[in-house]
């Protein structure tokens, strides 16, 4: 099984990916959206997004959904910081994960917005990883991790 950072530790992946033009059901399947949306039973099923997907489709399942995956296809590509920020202001509680291409250097900011699952695309590279969800001590910006800019908080 795959390896990847969840919840600020290395773990083993219980989830697999299945194949957009697979029709099979399987457990712990994360399937992408349009297949996700043909199955008759979404309760703990996993889902992904691409960017251009959007959240709209998700909102009246979000208690149901164990694991959205939002895939980066490059790290250049923002949509998914907005994607994570929009399904936990939502009230998702579920695994969100960032798979793809994504860089070390976001790590923090991914968890800002809602992150908590982070699945590398190269990973020798885990460990080094998991040390740069701690590369700040402190934020100056509300997000979700932390809904109070640092100058209310010192109050």
């Amino acid at each position: 099984m795959p390896n990847l950072i969840k919840n600020g530790a290395l773990q083993e992946d219980a989830w697999q990916r299945v194949e957009p033009d697979s029709t099979r059901v399987i457990p712990n399947g994360i399937y992408a959206l349009a297949a996700w949306q043909q199955l008759a039973d979404k309760q703990q099923s996993g889902v992904q997004l691409e960017p251009g997907d959007g959240i709209e489709s998700l909102v009246d399942h979000l208690d149901s959904i164990a694991v959205v995956a939002i895939n980066f296809p490059v790290f250049t590509d923002g949509r998914g910081f907005s994607y994570a920020r929009e399904l936990r202001e939502k009230g998702y509680q579920g695994e969100l994960r960032a798979v793809g291409h994504f860089i070390r250097d976001q790590l923090t900011y991914l968890s800002r917005v809602g992150f908590d699952a982070f699945q590398l695309e190269d990973e020798t590279q885990l460990e080094m990883a998991l040390h740069s969800l701690h590369d700040f001590s402190e934020s100056y910006q509300a997000c979700i991790d932390q809904p109070l800019p640092l100058f209310r908080r010192r109050q």
